[in-house]
């Protein structure tokens, strides 16, 4: 194998690979990253087994197909460190040799032959969508999952399948994120059920491969896996295996409730304020709303208590309701701070509804009045 590379190219590439790449394994191998170099393209390869990755490298002079093995720390110390615009990389007896116009590495690598296959993109039906879209769906959802749970297959972000819609569910049980958008099935795409949940994981690892905002993306599902097309990179992962919850009956149809619309920078600063003297033990803030403001109430016996007021365009009867601030700013922090969103409020026992103009819902139970 010989190629020459684009440094800067190779560099975007392998971090995107290398994230997949655990740190520790039972089979060393899934410690590096695979490049596989033929037919004039060069693609790196890596995989922990439940998730992998194939991205291909644009730029690329092949002199010579085959593979070789890359360790992921000293692989990546080099091409950061290094100043050339092009590398050349070519296949040893027992490595890799890597040299730049002033320099020359001699990498110990394992047997290429001896890498997991990880698969590529080979798709007829699958559903498309905006890669902006899916971003905006995977931020938007995958900070409300819960990996630690056992009742409910929460680990990861719920995919809901419809011919001409896409819809991401995250939840850990306390609160809920969903968000949905256009999207084609292509081919007679369809799922079992209609839903896949697809590991936390791999949700942020499409997150970093997404870097074309404008591009198409393509999801498949099948066989218990999902694969993803996102430009010049392929992820393939295991679904999570289990039942979601039923996240419809989340949010309450309510007739009765009072509707805020607040701007999210403003708010997102006044939670954070009022969150400065709170503790583990007494992490609620109390948000009553009323008389065009809304008063934020933070309070620790051992710290002291925190007021911040902010006016807001609401003179409607009084309502308040404990929440927890971080679920408040992981909602804040995922917006626009110059746009505006609802939250809808029954009573202090009830859940907050938060919404947003673009199809994005987030649900927060509220916490027992500290009194």
């Amino acid at each position: 194998m010989k190629v020459v590379c684009q440094r800067d190219k190779l560099l975007a590439a392998f971090q995107t690979a290398s994230a997949v790449a655990p740190a520790r394994s039972t089979k060393p191998i899934l410690q590096n990253v695979k490049l596989e170099v033929r037919d004039g393209l060069a693609t790196l390869v890596a995989t922990d087994l439940e998730i992998g990755v194939r991205v291909d490298v644009p730029g690329v002079d092949v002199d010579a197909a085959g593979s070789v093995i890359l360790p992921t720390g000293r692989f990546g110390s080099i091409l950061r460190e290094s100043s050339d615009q092009m590398l050349r990389l070519e296949a040893e007896a027992r490595g890799t040799l890597v040299r730049g116009e002033r320099s020359e590495f001699h990498l110990l690598g394992e047997n290429p032959d001896e890498y997991p296959a990880v698969s590529g993109f080979q798709e007829s039906a699958y559903q498309e969508v905006s890669a902006r879209l899916f971003r905006e769906m995977i931020r938007r959802t995958v900070f409300a999952t819960d990996n630690e749970s056992t009742r409910y297959a929460l680990g990861g972000v719920l995919l809901e399948f419809a011919a001409d819609q896409l819809t991401a569910v995250g939840t850990d049980g306390r609160r809920l994120a969903t968000m949905h958008g256009p999207a084609k099935a292509v081919g007679g795409h369809q799922v079992a059920d209609g839903t896949a949940i697809v590991p936390t994981k791999a949700m942020h690892l499409l997150e970093r491969a997404l870097v074309d905002p404008d591009a198409e993306i393509r999801l498949a599902v099948k066989a218990g896996t999902v694969l993803v097309q996102a430009g010049a990179s392929t992820v393939s992962s295991r679904l999570v295996e289990g039942r979601f919850p039923r996240w419809r009956d989340v949010f309450p149809q309510r007739q009765d409730a009072s509707r805020v619309e607040v701007m999210v920078g403003p708010f997102y600063a006044a939670v954070r304020q009022a969150a400065i003297l709170t503790s583990d033990e007494t992490r609620g803030v109390d948000f009553t709303f009323g008389e065009g403001r809304v008063v934020l109430t933070g309070r620790a016996a051992e710290l002291g208590q925190s007021r911040v007021e902010l006016p807001i365009g609401y003179d409607g009867p009084s309502i308040g309701i404990t929440l927890d601030p971080r679920f408040v700013t992981d909602f804040l922090k995922v917006l626009d701070p110059e746009s505006n969103f609802k939250i809808e409020l029954k009573d202090s026992a009830s859940a907050a509804v938060c919404s947003t103009s673009d199809g994005y819902g987030y649900v927060i139970m509220p916490l027992a009045r500290e009194h």
